[in-house]
């Protein structure tokens, strides 16, 4: 999902901008406090509210796209966008605060001329539906958005999947309509969480190597209509082929038109490559299995165990297993039930002295035997959980550490 950096957005537009943009806004709203007359209803048949969605970027948090609303008023020369997804980067403890789903957005206003060429500078399209709606409609979705607007209401607590810059934008303009919107729902098509995410990070391995570690099990489970309209162009294909029903039965197109206002710019891409590019995290923990292979046939052949090895190994478990302990207590939904945690083991922090100390004495720990029943149940549990890229690999090089310190610790209590 697109983030809009709150600083360089104060960089871009100066303080007359937004006292200029929010002026407008009072000038739209109020007169739909006064009774409606002739007039006023002429000038706002001619105000045009659109969906903007935003073609994905290189950035982590641009993968996915991004939504914004645009007003269009003609007869004032008014062009505005309003943006559910700024915050601000440099908050206290921001990743903290991200990470334990305690991060606040709030909602911007822009000229619109200055929201494409943020996007043009990027290189990224975006595609404009402008909505079928009547005079009515466009007064009670314009004077929401002046009241969302408004320093008390503005700020949200941001959700990824639930209530994020897409299903807010959403949601001011539906839950205005009169009457209600008939989406073209096709029942055989059935997605998690997972599954529409992976639709987009598919060409950034280790973004969503990243992301499947930290999401848990119910990111596996299927979701309905409205949920999978989180993504920018999932709500996109929703509006395009929604109808609008009145109250009085009458049905219409919920989109009268929609256009690509900004095509895509592979020249004003800026992309940047690292060793990480090169290799997949299949790749890289397949290369570590055949490693720790290597060295416990080296092991077997000297019949004595390599305990830095196992130091290192523990140690590393643990402290990714501590990551995912945290996830326990934060306010994502979807993070807290993760059975890789029985893979990447917060015990093993924990474990690492007791068991390399006996290790070094020619004796077995029974933690390796815990560790070992963890990694079975881990690898049972990826029938009901979708797991990060390449970790049954580092689940086989963590049994193969337990089998050969069983076996080497048992032929020396038999020598003994």
């Amino acid at each position: 999902m697109e983030i809009i950096r709150y600083f360089c957005i104060v960089k871009r537009f100066n303080c007359q901008f937004r006292t200029l943009c929010l002026f407008v806004f009072i000038f739209l709203t109020a007169s739909l406090h006064a009774q409606a007359d002739s007039t006023w209803r002429q000038q706002m048949d001619s105000v045009e509210i659109s969906l903007l969605t935003c073609s994905p970027g290189q950035e982590v948090w641009s993968l996915y796209g991004h939504t914004a609303i645009r007003v269009y008023d003609p007869v004032h020369n008014q062009d505005i966008a309003i943006n559910y997804g700024m915050f601000n980067f440099q908050q206290k403890n921001f990743i903290l605060r991200f990470v334990f789903g305690l991060t606040d957005y709030e909602m911007g206003i822009a000229p619109f001329q200055m929201f494409m060429m943020e996007y043009a500078g990027e290189g990224r399209g975006v595609i404009q539906q402008r909505l079928h709606l009547t005079v009515d409609e466009k007064a009670a979705i314009l004077q929401a958005i002046s009241e969302n607007y408004e320093p008390a209401n503005r700020v949200y607590r941001y959700n990824y999947f639930y209530d994020n810059c897409t299903t807010r934008a959403r949601d001011i303009l539906v839950s205005h309509l009169i009457g209600k919107v008939d989406y073209l729902v096709k029942p055989s098509v059935k997605f998690s969480y997972r599954e529409m995410i992976h639709q987009w990070n598919e060409n950034h391995r280790w973004a969503r190597f990243g992301n499947d570690l930290l999401l848990g099990l119910k990111a596996d489970s299927e979701t309905d209509y409205m949920q999978q309209q989180f993504l920018p162009d999932h709500l996109r294909q929703a509006f395009a082929h929604a109808s609008k029903v009145g109250v009085d039965g009458k049905r219409s197109a919920l989109v009268d038109q929609e256009i690509v206002i900004l095509k895509e710019n592979a020249a004003n891409v800026k992309t940047q490559t690292s060793l990480w590019d090169e290799i997949s995290p299949r790749t890289l923990f397949m290369q570590v299995l055949i490693l720790i292979l290597l060295l416990t046939i080296i092991e077997l052949r000297r019949n004595k165990t390599f305990w830095l090895l196992d130091v290192t190994l523990l140690t590393l478990d643990g402290l990714a297993g501590l990551i995912l302990l945290a996830m326990v207590f934060s306010q994502h939904p979807t993070v807290s039930l993760n059975l890789q945690i029985l893979l990447l083991n917060p015990l093993s922090i924990l474990f690492v002295y007791p068991v390399v100390s006996k290790e070094i004495k020619g004796k077995h720990h029974w933690y390796w035997t815990c560790l070992g029943a963890c990694i079975v149940l881990f690898m049972i549990g990826g029938v009901f959980q979708d797991y990060a890229e390449g970790t049954y690999f580092l689940a086989l090089a963590l049994l193969v550490r337990v089998g050969i310190n069983y076996y080497l610790t048992r032929q020396d209590h038999h020598r003994q």
